[in-house]
């Protein structure tokens, strides 16, 4: 056991990039190009991760430095984290559901969504930032992307949900994020089957969490940078 004021996290290693993450909490998860880059990226986001899990109320308390953290797995990267992406489970994902992950992982889900729409709202109609090579989605290809994304996390822990590309899109957010929480609350309880119908594991209801928040935090940073 680490001792009590570590915060545990795991590296997920590319040839390209590393993703750090924190087990316990899901949307705390940035990357750099070895080892000693994420941990910084991570510890660099600690104060605006706090900033957007506030609402969630669960005492979370960003480092100042590197000291509090013990990293206790490291994990082989493949294709998607060099893309960009983590895309490699901890094994601590797959510990069996206790009685608090639903309610813990709506308050962070929320707070992560909140933030997002938050980013979204002040930009405005601003036209985001591009890159130095002039690349960079605008704002509305951002939140189609974030849809998108969703839909296909939610096949991964198999919830039947299909998107209307021509609805309007904070309906639509809205109704995806519904089936999100419908989603993990089923896949909690183990109403829905652990391998999909040809055989292959599907996402655990950790990772699940995992990967809607830290996509919609990613993308809610991104947008104000860009938006600056």
């Amino acid at each position: 056991m680490p001792p009590l004021n570590k915060i545990q996290i795991y590296l997920e290693i590319g040839k390209q990039r590393v993703f750090a993450g924190a087990v316990d909490w899901p949307g705390w998860t940035r990357s750099g190009r070895d080892e000693e880059s994420a941990i910084r990226a991570l510890v660099e986001y600690g104060a605006r991760y706090a900033r957007a899990i506030g609402s969630a109320q669960l005492g979370f308390q960003p480092p100042a430095d590197d000291s509090i953290l013990t990293v206790i797995e490291r994990l082989k990267g493949d294709a998607t984290t060099d893309f960009g992406s983590p895309g490699t489970p901890p094994k601590s994902d797959s510990k069996p559901v206790d009685a608090d992950l639903p309610r813990r992982s709506e308050a962070i889900l929320k707070s992560c969504w909140h933030t997002f729409d938050r980013a979204v709202r002040a930009a405005g109609e601003k036209a985001l930032r591009k890159g130095p090579r002039g690349g960079g989605r605008e704002l509305d290809e951002i939140v189609r992307h974030i849809l998108e994304a969703d839909a296909a996390y939610l096949a991964k822990i198999g919830w039947p949900f299909r998107q209307d590309a021509t609805a309007d899109t904070a309906v639509e957010l809205r109704r995806t994020r519904g089936a999100i929480l419908e989603g993990l609350a089923s896949a909690a309880s183990g109403k829905l089957p652990v391998r999909g119908p040809r055989g292959g594991l599907r996402w655990t209801p950790r990772y699940f969490v995992r990967r809607v928040a830290w996509h919609a935090l990613d993308h809610a940073w991104e947008i104000e940078d860009r938006a600056e």
